[in-house]
């Protein structure tokens, strides 16, 4: 196994030999990609603006409103170094995607690139990474924005609804069911249309800064230095730990690769929507983590014997259940919405009222913005036959891939219902670091093996940014929960278990077809011959 993994390696290294090598892996062309999605392809429709309201519907959303409470939970005031490296992360991930989408503009994002780069079996792992990450982020925002309407609801018309129908199993409920209402609600918008939803988000992502920028008009001012001592209460590695969960807050900047194949002008629009959406987002983080930690403070909560709590925990769950009854201060790390809280505790509960209701507005646009990306990914997986062909079909009406869109509302809405907001961010992260490593290591790969390909954008100082990028996701991982580690590596047997019994025989790559078909002219061939006893379009066994 060994010898035959580093005659692969040895293989891309030369390019693939144009032989057994790609054989083996089963390269598809770049050629043949954007023929095929020229032929088969989505309308175009999203300009630069919409792209970068895109990106930053996704980006800012759950991380920020609820995962800060996690995030101090485990650094406390060093919260502020955490959101520093996540960032720095996702920048240089940011950069090796812009020059890869603007080069290869269609669908797919990291999935599509691995395909032409790494080969067919590797393109699977990162698509099905791309699933674990998505959907699994979709019913974490939509959690998220369970805990905001039930304290709208509550401080706005006085309306408690049962614990059970407000929480998973978790922490003593029966299901989520707000989670639920909106995933579900979010699917029906993606059915009817891609302009249309975009042009909701923009409306949601106008509504979400503006809360934001409340909040940090409040709560930077009242800031005192006293509140960020102890910087580090739980060491560095306590930082880095929070960086592997407040990752999450920069996740969505890649989803405006994956609509790359609905874009206009891809070549321009696409660098603008990844680079300035992680831009204005980071600026927005380091001023709202500052406004919490400084006006209000944000040190963990310890176990009676002084242990650290894991965030999400029954024993956290506990502790601070212990604190409110004792009438004391409710620490931040113990609240469902964080930034509200806050506010109402300095002074402006009107004003925190607001921004919950704000939130709960808002955080929807997270929501559809993960399942437009992951609703993407399948379609061209689909569309390249690693997954049945039902999958990429196109509704007449509004032109859209409905029935993928409702198969992934039905599985974010399940997993919304259950699970806490933590393990699934956690989870959604494992599949995002492996994306984004991969991408990291294909922008390098195509400098070799492709390097006269035009590039409208190029990534600059690539030999030190891409491998840069590729150590901050593996260090990232390694500081996940093992839980996280473990749903991930059996998510991903799971996928070439999969792969091995449908994608390996149907692929269009294993059949030797492509899917604007063989007879028409100026398209490439795939690079690949069919396999054996594989039934080809023209009649002939291979």
């Amino acid at each position: 196994m060994t010898r035959r993994w580093l005659h692969g390696v040895e293989c891309g290294a030369k390019r693939f030999a144009r032989g057994n090598c790609l054989n083996k892996w089963r390269v598809k062309s770049l050629d043949s990609i954007l023929a095929t999605a020229e032929k088969k392809s989505l309308t175009r429709s999203l300009g630069a603006f919409q792209l970068t309201m895109l990106g930053i519907g996704g980006i800012i959303g759950t991380g920020i409103f609820v995962l800060t409470a996690e995030a101090a939970q485990l650094a406390g005031p060093g919260m502020l170094i955490s959101f520093v490296l996540s960032a720095l992360v996702c920048g240089l991930a940011a950069l090796c995607y812009a020059e890869l989408a603007a080069m290869v503009p269609v669908s797919g994002s990291a999935y599509t690139y691995s395909y032409a780069t790494f080969g067919e079996v590797l393109a699977w792992i990162v698509g099905w990474a791309l699933v674990l990450e998505y959907a699994v982020a979709a019913s974490a925002v939509a959690v998220g924005w369970s805990g905001y309407m039930v304290g709208v609801l509550d401080n706005f018309a006085g309306i408690k609804l049962p614990a059970e129908l407000v929480t998973g199993p978790y922490a003593g409920g029966i299901i989520n069911l707000p989670a639920v209402v909106i995933a579900l609600a979010v699917t029906w918008l993606l059915v009817i249309g891609t302009k249309e939803s975009a042009t909701v988000n923009s409306v949601l992502v106008t509504v979400k800064v503006a809360a934001l920028a409340a909040f940090i008009f409040l709560a930077v001012p009242a800031a005192t230095a006293d509140k960020f001592t102890p910087f580090l209460p739980l060491g560095a590695t306590g930082a880095i730990g929070a960086a592997s969960i407040i990752f999450f807050a920069f996740v969505g900047f890649d989803a405006v690769s994956t609509a790359a194949e609905e874009t206009k002008d891809p070549q321009r629009n696409i660098p603008i929507g990844l680079i300035a959406s992680l831009a204005i987002c980071t600026v927005f983080y380091m001023l709202v983590g500052a406004g919490v930690i400084g006006s209000y403070g944000a040190q963990p909560v310890f176990g009676a014997g002084g242990e650290a709590l894991q965030p999400g925990s029954p024993e956290l769950v506990a502790q601070c259940k212990s604190i409110i009854d004792d009438g004391l201060k409710m620490p931040v790390v113990c609240s469902n919405e964080a930034l509200a809280h806050v506010l109402r505790s300095i002074g402006y509960p009107g004003i925190g009222n607001v921004l919950g209701l704000a939130a709960g507005f808002a955080l929807p646009s997270v929501v559809l913005m993960m399942m437009f990306a992951q609703t993407r990914v399948f379609f061209v997986m689909s569309r390249d036959g690693l997954l049945p062909g039902m999958l990429s079909k196109v509704h007449p009406k509004y032109g859209t891939p409905h029935v993928v869109t409702i198969i992934t509302g039905l599985g974010v809405a399940i997993s919304a219902a259950f699970f806490p907001v933590g393990q699934l961010a956690s989870v959604s992260n494992g599949g995002t670091l492996c994306a984004f490593f991969f991408v990291s290591l294909a922008i390098m790969t195509l400098r070799r093996t492709d390097p006269d390909r035009r590039r409208v954008f190029r990534t600059p100082a690539v030999w030190i940014v891409a491998p840069l990028a590729a150590a901050g996701c593996l260090l990232l991982f390694g500081f996940l929960s093992f839980v996280a580690q473990m749903v991930f590596f059996g998510w991903a047997a799971i996928g070439l278990v999969f792969y091995f019994i449908y994608g390996r025989s149907r692929s269009n790559v294993a059949r030797g077809i492509t899917v604007v078909g063989e007879l028409d002219p100026g398209v490439p061939p795939q690079g690949v011959p069919p396999l054996p006893g594989i039934h080809t379009p023209g009649g002939k066994d291979a």
